[in-house]
């Protein structure tokens, strides 16, 4: 009898022995150890929340409500970002790819999902409530993994453990501060940043009890790969100013503002990607600090985007700003990228003139955009590409 070929479709089902797995700790130094399909698949739904904040902010923004705009994309944006960061760490150091561990992680993107189909309700004031229940359901998916992996690793089942009880506790908080109802929005966001705290204080207790077993290159593989995919959202700014373009009236406006777009992306790619390597080490203070660190990258990142989408709206009389605000909508997320970068990995990778070559060109990125065009925020961060790597050269 002939044996039947095996397809690209049953290359990607799971081996009768990934059907159900004992989920035990990856080896923290597996050569190729790379992001997996599933693990893209998730980058990309925990993106559509993200698209959603950014869309917020830019509307936001757009419609001169700063302060709320800047709230809710902050608070959409954590909670976008926790979940996926929490994901990412365990995966790094549990991934079995069974099948539990594939339902349990496509749960989760339906949290993420139903997260994102809360921004836009938050943003137009109805509320934090389908937000916080999308965020709990990712959470609540992630204790299940944790309580896996405690059951299966005893080495490591009390910080597994306390991860879990931790994630509870802090969802019992999400629910009560719901049902609470208070009438003082002052109050409740008060509360919301104190749920944020607790929220960033699970892994720091759980570490206490032992170093989860996290692969260093994966993780930075799997940051970058966010970096790539929130940068990628820039560009939409660009296709929307190309698709407002009237061929017989010429804006040309719309046509330097996706330029503008396209140079201050590859200026913000390549800083990120420059040679000097992301988390050197695995030591957990500086774990945590590349990791946490990395939320103010993202989240400028994706402020990038809406504030160029807001320069659209300006260039083509569609906004109630002046395009000295629009630019400031720019300039500053630029700038906080950059100190982001600087905070993560340039003030441990550099030294001597090197190290301050983004923190200057961040501040002078913002001070020059409230007086000249966007070019020149645009020109300033071609520069601090040219500096930084002249810089780094001379230093190695």
């Amino acid at each position: 009898m002939c044996r039947q070929p095996r397809t690209a479709a049953m290359s990607v089902l799971p081996s009768s022995t990934q059907y159900l797995s004992r989920m035990t700790p990856r080896n923290p130094d597996e050569v190729h150890r790379a992001a997996t399909p599933l693990e893209l698949l998730f980058d990309l739904v925990s993106v559509i929340a993200i698209a959603a904040a950014a869309a917020g902010l830019h509307h936001a923004l757009a419609h001169n409500h700063v302060l709320s705009g800047l709230l809710y994309f902050s608070a959409s944006f954590f909670m976008i970002w926790w979940a996926w960061m929490n994901y990412t760490w365990f995966a790094s150091a549990y991934d079995n790819d069974d099948v539990v561990f594939r339902l349990l992680t496509l749960v989760i993107m339906a949290g993420a999902l139903t997260l994102a189909a809360g921004i836009k309700p938050l943003f137009e004031g109805e509320g934090l409530v389908l937000v916080l229940i999308g965020f709990m359901i990712m959470r609540l998916a992630m204790m299940s993994l944790w309580i896996r992996a405690g059951l299966h690793d005893a080495a490591g089942r009390a910080t597994a453990y306390c991860y879990a009880v931790g994630i509870f506790l802090v969802q019992l908080y999400w629910i009560v501060l719901i049902l609470s109802n208070l009438d003082s929005a002052s109050l409740f966001w008060m509360l919301f940043a104190l749920g944020a705290v607790f929220e960033l204080s699970v892994p720091v207790v759980a570490e206490r009890f032992g170093k989860t077993a996290w692969h260093r290159h994966h993780m930075v593989e799997r940051y970058g790969l966010l970096t790539i995919i929130v940068l990628g959202e820039t560009l939409l700014a660009a296709a929307i100013a190309l698709g407002k373009l009237d061929f017989d009236h010429l804006n040309w406006g719309l046509v330097r503002t996706a330029a503008n777009c396209v140079v201050i992306l590859g200026a913000m790619w390549w800083v990120y990607f420059a040679r000097e390597e992301h988390l050197q080490g695995r030591e957990v203070k500086a774990a945590f600090v590349w990791g946490y660190g990395h939320f103010l990258i993202y989240a400028a990142a994706a402020a990038v985007g809406a504030g160029l989408a807001l320069m659209v709206d300006v260039v083509n009389h569609d906004a109630h700003i002046t395009i000295q605000a629009a630019q400031m909508a720019v300039a500053i997320p630029v700038g906080l990228y950059f100190i982001g970068l600087w905070l993560v990995r340039d003030r441990y990778a550099l030294s001597q003139k090197a190290l301050l070559v983004l923190p200057v060109m961040a501040l002078l990125i913002v001070l020059v955009a409230w007086l000249l065009p966007l070019e020149a925020v645009s020109a300033l961060a071609v520069v601090t590409v040219i500096w930084r790597s002249s810089a780094s050269a001379a230093v190695n």
